[in-house]
């Protein structure tokens, strides 16, 4: 399954928030450096959708706030 992703880095707290059936934004307290905040939005998706981190995949968007992830289940 593919998501899109809205990520905002820096933020005061973490949260997910479903915007609709294959799209979600992601707020993360981590700055946008060496891939910390990508890798907190997969440990947040894992626990969304109840996987291991390594069932997520970065498909399309590394550096940009727009992502599209692949949930293998």
């Amino acid at each position: 399954m593919l998501i899109k992703v809205k990520v905002k880095v820096e933020s005061k707290n973490e949260q997910i928030l479903k915007l609709s059936e294959d799209s979600f934004s992601v707020k993360v307290k981590e700055k946008a450096e060496r891939g910390l905040a990508n890798q907190k939005v997969k440990e947040i998706l894992a626990l969304y959708f109840k996987v291991s981190t390594g069932k997520i995949k970065l498909v399309k968007g590394g550096k940009k706030p727009s992502k599209i992830f692949e949930i293998l289940k």
